[in-house]
């Protein structure tokens, strides 16, 4: 009888004997790579959430900064080419990036779409919803994107601006 769980040495006599292992193993291996999806998935989502809230953070004090204290627009630029420096290794602080994380601070002031949390949706998806949908909608595109998934995007878009339009009667534009 082959034990239920096998040490590395078990496992090494079973092979060596007849080519064997425990009979639980393939549903055990099945179990181990479900519990590592789904801890690669939670973290991917943690770490996503974070940068969300780190961008809307730069962008809201970006903003502070110009009404206070009166800074012009040249400071997007200048912190975006200092972050990059002081993080060559890290994505993110171009420009046109910094731009758009003061724009998604000025828009999105508690960092939501409606009552869809931003951060559960990828930075690049909030760059477009805040872009090319009409604020009224954001709401509504964030919710679909969240409930049919991030993969998607561009073609759940598409079909979520045609079918926000049919639902609403709003004219194509």
């Amino acid at each position: 009888n082959a034990p239920a769980f096998a040490t590395s040495q078990d496992s090494a006599r079973m092979s060596s004997k007849n080519n064997m292992i425990p009979t639980d193993y393939p549903v055990w291996l099945e179990t181990l790579k479900g519990q590592i999806a789904a801890a690669r998935s939670r973290t991917a989502l943690a770490i996503n959430a974070e940068l969300i809230h780190l961008y809307h953070r730069i962008g809201r004090e970006i903003l502070e900064r110009q009404a206070h204290h009166g800074w012009g627009s040249k400071v997007i630029s200048r912190i975006a080419d200092d972050l990059k420096a002081a993080f060559p290794d890290m994505k993110g602080f171009s420009g046109s990036n910094v731009k758009y994380m003061r724009y998604f601070a000025e828009h999105c002031p508690d960092g939501q779409f409606g009552q869809q949390p931003a951060d559960q949706l990828p930075w690049f998806h909030i760059v477009t919803l805040l872009t090319k949908a009409d604020p009224a909608q954001r709401e509504w595109y964030a919710t679909k994107c969240v409930t049919l998934g991030w993969k998607v995007f561009h073609d759940v878009f598409n079909l979520i601006k045609n079918t926000y339009q049919f639902r609403h009667h709003v004219p194509a534009a």
